[in-house]
């Protein structure tokens, strides 16, 4: 027996009257009817309705069962239209991952006034630069740099490229010199970051620039890199969103534009089998749309 199809008609049989009036109103049978409202009654063990051949009355347990059946077919028409509004208006939740600077730098700000657009929606962002898994951990998308591997089971939406920069302050620049060529790096001091792998690190194209081992200043976080070249530390290698800012102010030069790295795509990253709602449609197309200029600083 399908319970909620009897409650429905239980409702519409008290409301209507009599067995007649509900089929009516449901377009089925009286006898179908009737039939359900027995075997509703038998389920329950117990009669809801005293009938004769000109009126029927409930029974107490009949009331009962009526205001209950009420309330359960409210909870699923709010429930319906709870779910019919997540699915044409953006509301609920979005956990997102991405890279500690490009988040810190950009993403944050994408995030916050997509926010603005769509109040109904809750993001948690979460910064890290370890390779989270989107499905295994839960999160709705991930923004990741570099090129994708051939067999990823992840969808991926190109939202722009990740250049990096080399640069370094007036003070640093006026005491060592100015180099003019990758291979004068050498002699200059560097500040490396200890988090990169060799596919990130001072490379000019497949060319290794300056080794690990010569590194005067070590970190594991871009934004303290950022304050020991501005301190005039040594030479910096960094994303142009991280310095874009100290370079148009002049406080830090940028050097070597013939000899940086390549730049490496920026990826929006979901499962595949993901049920695209309204908010994470409107997500995507909102980075889509957004990116490009949040990602270009110049």
């Amino acid at each position: 027996m399908n319970k909620l199809r009897a409650m429905e008609i239980f409702i519409a049989v008290v409301e209507s009257g009599n067995f007649s009036e509900a089929a009516k109103q449901l377009d089925i049978s009286a006898v179908m009817v009737g039939k359900i409202v027995a075997q509703t009654e038998e389920h329950l063990q117990t009669r809801l309705l005293q009938r004769n051949t000109r009126r029927q009355k409930l029974t107490e347990a009949g009331k009962a069962w009526y205001e209950e059946s009420q309330q359960v077919m409210a909870a699923l028409r709010d429930a319906e239209n709870r779910i019919d509004s997540l699915r044409r208006f953006p509301a609920g939740s979005l956990r997102i991952s991405a890279p500690v600077t490009l988040g810190s730098c950009a993403i944050a700000t994408l995030c916050s006034e997509f926010q603005l657009h769509y109040p109904e929606v809750n993001i948690e962002l979460e910064l890290s630069d370890r390779f989270v898994d989107i499905i295994a951990e839960g999160f709705d998308f991930a923004i990741r740099i570099g090129a994708l591997p051939s067999d990823s089971p992840l969808v991926a939406q190109r939202l722009g490229d990740y250049q990096m920069i080399i640069a370094g302050s007036p003070d640093y620049l006026a005491q060592h010199g100015t180099p003019r060529h990758r291979d004068e790096l050498t002699s200059h001091r560097c500040l490396h970051n200890t988090t990169w792998n060799k596919r990130n690190a001072w490379r000019s194209g497949d060319a290794l620039i300056w080794p690990e081992s010569g590194a005067t200043f070590s970190c594991n976080d871009g934004q303290a890199l950022r304050r020991a070249a501005l301190a005039g530390a040594g030479l910096i290698l960094q994303p142009r969103l991280l310095l874009a800012e100290d370079i148009a102010r002049g406080t830090l030069l940028s050097l070597l534009e013939h000899a940086l790295p390549a730049p490496r795509p920026i990826h929006l990253m979901w499962r595949q089998d993901m049920h695209i709602s309204a908010k994470h449609r409107s997500f995507i197309d909102w980075m889509r749309q957004q990116a490009e200029n949040a990602l270009s600083p110049d």
